[in-house]
């Protein structure tokens, strides 16, 4: 196994990545090219990358992308806020190896590794922790968040009659009562670049004015990342837009992200003068009627665990932080 470390992603590439992607374990959105490359120049201008690959007789088996969060601690690329799920990509199967050859090179330095947002099921949280006394390292992996995950039976009947006697009569009574007194409202999806491109400026208005945390978050910067890979990742079928429109505009939205048969709800709105009826509510139980409806198999509520999300049936899964470094 072959070790190199470049200071840009371009010394990978888009093709030998997006190969790489496809044959990992998880396909998440938030571990593609065209997330990674555009967090970099909204986010880390300035900062020091170091692209980690690993090559096998010259085929390309992992990459660690990672950048200098501060003076000698590495974060993945993708940040602690803004990416739901990170990891090393590697080939499925071959992640142990990767890790082996990783370990064994990064050794001497004196850098932690602080790798946020790892999936309890991904081999780094067992692998890494495992490997690293034998290179005289240290690492450890704990809990840092958890997602709330629903199992998504084959029909809605079936998916309202899993939940709890006072879940369905909650979420029931809301759809009727938002019917009656705004019976024009509908949902909507862009699922194409241009739809969302035409669409992605209520999104973000909703958005804003739903929370006043929101609007911090969705800042100048923000804002350019977002408008910069909905359109990237709506050509690969991994972004929707949806909305609870209504003559007098759009009550509520949510951006949603998809892969391996997973519809991931990455981010909301509503307009704060209907927050009486609960539109955001109502769109999501729109939602997973709709994965269901599509054949997906899961319906991930991604990080965080409010209130509202459980009101939906889920179960949590733990998401883990991995930290790598000389040992005490």
């Amino acid at each position: 196994m072959k070790v190199v470390v470049h200071d840009r992603l371009d010394a990978v590439g888009a093709p030998a990545w997006t190969r790489l992607h496809a044959q990992t374990r998880l396909h998440s959105p938030f571990l593609t090219w065209t997330w990674q490359t555009e967090w970099a120049r909204a986010f880390a201008q300035g900062s020091r990358l170091e692209i980690w690959r690993v090559e096998d007789n010259q085929e390309l088996v992992a990459v660690l992308p990672l950048y200098e969060a501060e003076p000698g601690v590495f974060r993945l690329l993708g940040g602690v806020h803004v990416s739901d799920y990170l990891d090393l990509l590697a080939l499925a199967g071959r992640e142990e190896e990767a890790w082996t050859a990783l370990l064994g090179a990064r050794a001497a330095a004196t850098a932690v590794w602080d790798l946020h947002a790892v999936p309890a099921a991904s081999p780094t949280v067992s692998a890494a922790p495992a490997l690293a006394p034998a290179f005289g390292l240290g690492a450890s992996a704990a809990v840092e968040e958890r997602c709330p995950v629903l199992a998504l039976p084959s029909s809605w009947e079936a998916y309202l009659e899993a939940l709890s006697g006072k879940q369905r009569h909650e979420l029931t009574r809301k759809i009727r009562r938002l019917a009656r007194e705004v019976p024009d409202a509908r949902p909507s999806c862009a699922a194409a670049r241009p739809d969302i491109q035409t669409r992605v400026g209520d999104f973000l208005d909703l958005h804003r004015r739903s929370r006043a945390g929101k609007a911090r978050f969705m800042d100048a910067r923000m804002e350019a990342f977002f408008r910069r890979v909905a359109g990237a990742l709506a050509d690969l079928g991994m972004m929707r837009l949806w909305f609870l429109d209504a003559s007098s505009g759009p009550l509520a939205t949510f951006l949603t992200l998809e892969w391996d048969a997973t519809v991931g709800l990455y981010n909301s709105g509503f307009h704060p003068d209907r927050a009486s009826l609960a539109p955001g509510l109502v769109l999501l139980g729109h939602l997973i009627r709709d994965a269901i409806a599509r054949g997906k198999r899961r319906f991930d509520f991604l990080r965080g665990e409010e209130r509202y999300k459980y009101e939906f049936g889920p179960t949590a899964e733990a998401v883990f932080r991995v930290t790598i470094g000389p040992a005490r």
